[in-house]
């Protein structure tokens, strides 16, 4: 079909890091959501070369979900956009099926025309239930309550930045072939920091940060990990809803790189064995008036009593969360205690096999790092279950709480028993989010070996809730 008369928006990488870098600052200094309303909306009518607009939320398990709505029917109808819960894991029964989504229009991206299409801008959306109240399954939406309410009450800037690991694998179908072909074939064996400058991992690499930079990640560094055709790509933090977003569309953007040069991005936590696995360090700090509020020069390790305060309601809470953290089966291939992992239920500002580490910092950069955090995890559940554990958790009774010999769990059974029994969970999720949540995690496990063995089973590649193949779906 020709193209040639269509005339859609596809701005420059520099244009769009300029518009991103400006929408990030409102975000940032917390602009009145009506005013940034009004801006958006007199932005999309005027631009006319602009044909659609993709509105994207994320379900219970963090899967992404991705809407496109026509601009002109979006800037009649964004105050009642609805859509089947049901199709949706993890939301909805048939019976009670109608949602909304309501539009975040703080959350709002220009995109790379040759990445994600011309005509097209990216907005993030909040799921509302038929009260008209944010809806519980959504995690995106009570994490943002929960920030904003913190910032009304008490000035609290809930802050976060994560480093995430993902594999490059040869194929474009690598995660969902592989209960037929049972290997994956790595792109690149060169190693940490260490690749040639044009070889597949390093153009990957290469362009993942252009985009990230074209978007307003503002990036940091950008690396080869240490496992073979690993990578992870750094950029600075930010308020905690909209370091969530970006984990997604990190995810996102990673995944449609590496379809469009031939490879497959994978952010199973263990998808080869005998290497090292892939984390999701996740480092938060809490502001107010722009005060880092972890910051103590005096204290241990330069960390204030609040921050050891919070570490320890996350020590008090891991096995509570565990399975927050570490959602699938393949997740407790990496925590398994034979090989080196973050398993160890303590704190150190050293030892890389704690739960928990107090990187050096400064009054700027003070911050808390749990590091057993999976790639995997759904990233607005794992920043609410932190920041609420670490500001509003109890603390155990047990001795020597921070050095105590304790270990996460080595399977997802044990995770999910913890879980389901956890009266602290039941309290910040809700009993019925807990068990919906349960009840996904418990079928993917039936349906992967209990004993993980030495080897990565096709079942749990295949049955992953981040495999991108929904015709598996209705297996479960």
């Amino acid at each position: 079909m020709p193209t040639e008369y269509r005339n859609f928006l596809a701005l420059t990488y520099e244009e769009l890091e300029e518009l991103n870098l400006k929408a990030k600052f409102d975000r940032v200094n917390r602009v009145s959501p009506d005013e940034i309303r009004e801006k958006r909306l007199r932005y999309l009518t005027d631009e006319k070369h602009i044909k659609a607009v993709t509105v994207l939320f994320s379900d219970l398990e963090g899967r992404l979900h991705l809407l496109d709505y026509d601009k002109k029917f979006l800037l009649s109808s964004y105050d009642n956009l609805t859509f089947d819960g049901s199709s949706i894991r993890g939301f909805t029964a048939q019976k009670e099926s109608d949602l909304r989504l309501g539009i975040d229009w703080s959350a709002f991206y220009w995109v790379p025309a040759d990445v994600f299409g011309t005509g097209k801008v990216l907005v993030f959306g909040t799921v509302i239930d038929k009260s008209g109240e944010p809806y519980a399954g959504d995690l995106r939406g009570v994490l943002k309550s929960y920030s904003d309410k913190l910032y009304a009450e008490k000035g609290y800037t809930l802050n976060a930045a994560n480093e995430i690991e993902g594999f490059l694998f040869k194929g474009i179908d690598a995660e969902k072939s592989y209960h037929e072909t049972g290997k994956f074939e790595f792109v690149s064996t060169g190693g940490y920091y260490h690749s040639l400058p044009l070889d597949p991992l390093r153009k990957f690499i290469d362009t993942a940060a252009e985009v990230q930079r074209a978007m307003g990640f503002q990036n940091e560094k950008d690396h080869p990990e240490v496992a073979p055709s690993q990578f992870e790509i750094n950029y600075s933090y930010s308020e905690v809803v909209a370091a969530a977003d970006q984990i997604q569309l990190y995810k996102l953007l990673s995944r449609q790189i590496a379809t469009s040069m031939g490879y497959t991005a994978s952010f199973l936590p263990k998808p080869v064995v005998g290497v090292n696995g892939s984390g999701m360090h996740t480092n938060m700090s809490i502001t107010k008036d722009k005060t880092n509020l972890f910051w103590d020069a005096n204290g241990q390790e330069k960390l204030s009593a609040m921050g050891w305060d919070y570490i320890d309601r996350i020590l008090s809470h891991s096995l509570d969360i565990c399975l927050i953290l570490n959602p699938s089966v393949n997740s407790y291939r990496r925590l398994d205690p034979h090989f080196e992992a973050p398993n160890q239920i303590k704190a150190s500002a050293t030892d890389r096999g704690s739960m928990v580490r107090v990187p050096i910092g400064n009054s700027k950069s003070m911050r808390v790092e749990v590091r057993s955090v999976g790639p995997d995890a759904n990233p607005y559940l794992v920043m609410y279950s932190l920041f609420k554990t670490g500001i509003d958790g109890d603390v155990s009774a047990i001795d020597n709480l921070r050095q105590a010999q304790r270990y996460l769990p080595d399977n997802i059974y044990s995770a999910i028993e913890d879980f389901t029994s956890s009266e602290w969970v039941a309290e910040i999720l809700g009993a019925d989010v807990q068990g919906r949540f349960a009840d996904l995690k418990r079928a993917a496990a039936d349906r992967s070996p209990r004993q993980l063995g030495t080897f990565v089973k096709g079942s749990e590649v295949q049955y992953h809730h981040e495999v991108y193949n929904q015709a598996l779906w209705s297996l479960f």
